[in-house]
């Protein structure tokens, strides 16, 4: 039979006592989308030096995966980079999760190649099309057959994983049609999984949010985007998506709050109002490379949480929505 030594008792006994304060400590659970993650990760991050008595985790499901386990009442909040789809509004009403609808920011979708990449300088939204429609599969696969004047050398995809909320909008303002494109493209919900791809192959191009396009800026090259043969080329950054300019790829990010956890768990709602105060709500979305919502829309969103307003504005992607669209939007749960 083993002996316990004094000291291995006190060892155990500190274990003890860590794992009994680590278990009081109130704890904040978000999951969800990658494009979203960095906003949230960030006022995580000064939302527990400020209150360190509070953990908040961040998962990076996939704005899809995210839903599922919010609507299974797995988690407090939900990230989103489009708004809740009508299946998983179903999902969460059959299951009782009432949830509350918050905006946090706006996003240029970057489409992205590699810096040595001197031809795709600018796209239109049609060979855009070309390339990631489903009847690209496998017959697209050449940088030629997008433009005669780019050159003959293999086209390779990267793009977001179809769990993905990018993917959802990306598929939704290029293809036309929500969750919808070719199939022979690497793809993750990782978005640095995309950059490591793109960075390294001389003849790649990908997409995902401009917050990894504007950490990543010395390792990738964004491709500006023609609305249409005639319209001019446009950059995607903080100013173009503000002002509306750079389109179809402007688009707001969400994050969707569980009704019981804010009502039921203090912590819940003490970090959602750090989120949508103006300070951070402008500071720290602009630190991560996203483009914060004007401080109407700010107010908007604060009383629209304290009244814990339930339900949607939306029915799946909309391309092209204003922040003034969000205002608009009656809730529907």
């Amino acid at each position: 039979m083993k002996t316990i030594t004094m000291a291995g008792a006190l060892a155990l006994l500190a274990v003890s006592g860590a794992f009994h304060g680590a278990s009081a400590q109130a704890v904040v659970q978000a999951d969800g989308s990658s494009t979203v993650f960095p906003v949230t990760e960030a006022m995580a991050e000064e939302f527990q030096k400020a209150n360190p008595n509070i953990k908040v985790t961040v998962g990076l499901s996939g704005t899809g995966g995210g839903f599922k386990k919010f609507c299974r009442g797995e988690t407090d909040i939900s990230n989103a980079s489009r708004p809740i789809t009508a299946a998983e509004q179903k999902a969460c009403k059959e299951a009782g999760v009432e949830y509350i609808e918050l905006p946090v920011a706006l996003d240029a979708l970057t489409v992205i190649v590699h810096p040595s990449n001197d031809w795709a300088s600018e796209m239109t939204v049609a060979e855009l099309k070309t390339i990631w429609q489903p009847e690209a599969q496998g017959k697209i696969t050449n940088w030629k057959q997008v433009r005669s004047s780019f050159p003959d050398k293999p086209l390779v995809l990267y793009g977001a994983g179809v769990d993905s909320g990018t993917y959802d909008y990306f598929t939704a303002a290029i293809v036309g049609k929500e969750h919808s494109s070719r199939g022979d493209f690497t793809a993750s919900e990782d978005d640095n999984v995309l950059v490591q791809g793109v960075a390294g192959d001389p003849n790649a191009l990908g997409f995902f949010g401009l917050a990894y396009f504007e950490e990543n800026a010395d390792k990738l090259k964004a491709v500006k985007i023609k609305l249409n043969d005639s319209a001019p080329a446009v950059e995607p950054n903080v100013e173009n998506a503000r002002t509306g300019k750079y389109q179809p790829l402007s688009r707001p990010i969400f994050i969707y709050v569980s009704k019981k956890a804010a009502e039921a768990k203090p912590e819940v709602a003490k970090f959602v109002e750090f989120y949508q105060d103006p300070k951070h709500a402008v500071e720290l979305v602009k630190e991560v490379g996203y483009v914060p919502l004007p401080e109407a829309a700010l107010k908007a969103f604060q009383e629209r949480f304290a009244k814990r307003e339930i339900g949607t504005g939306f029915t799946g992607s909309k391309v092209g929505v204003s922040v003034e669209d969000l205002l608009k939007e009656k809730l529907v749960y």
